[in-house]
């Protein structure tokens, strides 16, 4: 059967509020600088009064993936939970007007947590350290996966920052499942270097049995492998995955497929303001590529034009129509 989307996504469905800080602020709050540390409600509270003017912009790693597909565009839809409040609002408002199918029901109650925040701080460099509330991100649960959605998409993408909550790795491994008995694709980004040493074992274990796409930044596919070369990883995922994307920032990626290896050089951005987003819209542009059926090596190069446009501003959403960017380009 002919898949109706492109992508599905499954993640964290968070409301970013960024704000720019000068590395003294960080080491004076204690803060990983260029990680992703979880935090719970009087944390995030207690640093968004110390933070600097925010700007708030809807977020969350698949997502942010999901609508760069759609501004690609490709037909996407996403999967993750919000609860019915304000920001949840915010959320789904912004995620259905860039083009992507959203239907994943809200937490609702007197006792439902909050919809996910992540406070960001932006250093002159455009390095992002994220503090994390996961909020009512932690509730999406395997019911929340809609297997018709899931066989409709030829990839089913999923994101690593969502293995923390104990039900989300149920979720995961439901809709790799179901995925695969369409006949479809499952990809796995593993979202931040912590992220991997949190839970190496199991991303392990996940990686090997439900994963045909691997998407990992070098810090973070190092860590899963523990070995100290890119060459060390492709080998030890060679027949795991039939493809392996490592991102290396501003020394381009690799790409693995089977027995070839392909290296792409990074897009220039016109000015880097802000890196957040930059796997994220790289994972768009790669996935968007190979859902057209291009080459390995070309949808990587088309990740590069998207990840190029978003670390061009503040935000990890894109704000210029990226199918017009590739053909002007000259990626399309």
């Amino acid at each position: 059967m002919a898949a109706h989307y492109s992508v599905v996504g499954v993640g964290n469905a968070i409301v970013d509020v960024l704000a720019q800080a000068e590395d003294d602020f960080l080491v004076e709050n204690g803060l990983v600088r260029g990680a992703m540390t979880l935090i719970d409600a009087q944390q995030a509270e207690a640093l968004y009064q110390k933070m600097g003017p925010g700007r708030s912009i809807s977020g969350g790693s698949a997502a942010n993936t999901i609508a760069g597909i759609a501004s690609l565009g490709g037909r996407a839809a996403f999967i993750g939970k919000v609860a019915d409040d304000l920001l949840g609002q915010v959320f789904r408002h912004d995620i259905r007007a860039a083009g992507v199918t959203y239907e994943t029901p809200p937490l609702t109650g007197e006792d439902a947590l909050p919809t996910a925040r992540s406070l960001i701080l932006v250093t002159p460099d455009g390095e992002r350290t994220m503090n994390t509330f996961l909020g009512a991100c932690v509730a999406l649960g395997p019911e929340d996966i809609d297997g018709e959605l899931i066989a409709a998409a030829q990839v089913t993408y999923l994101e690593g920052y969502l293995w923390d909550p104990p039900k989300a790795k149920e979720a995961f491994v439901k809709a790799a499942d179901l995925a695969h008995a369409a006949d479809r694709r499952v990809a796995l980004t593993l979202s931040d270097p912590f992220c991997v040493e949190r839970h190496r074992d199991s991303f392990r274990d996940l990686v090997g049995g439900h994963v045909d796409i691997l998407f990992a930044n070098q810090a973070e596919a190092l860590s899963l492998l523990e070995v100290d070369s890119t060459d060390d990883v492709l080998e030890g995922l060679r027949g795991e995955c039939e493809i392996v994307v490592v991102t290396r920032g501003a020394g381009g990626a690799v790409v693995m497929e089977g027995l070839s290896t392909y290296e792409v050089p990074a897009v220039p951005p016109l000015r880097l303001v802000d890196a957040t987003g930059a796997g994220d819209l790289f994972a768009a542009g790669f996935l968007q590529g190979f859902c057209q059926g291009r080459h390995p090596a070309d949808a990587a190069r088309l990740g590069a034009v998207a990840a190029a446009e978003v670390i061009a501003h503040f935000g990890a959403r894109p704000e210029t129509n990226l199918a017009r960017l590739a053909r002007d380009s000259g990626v399309e």
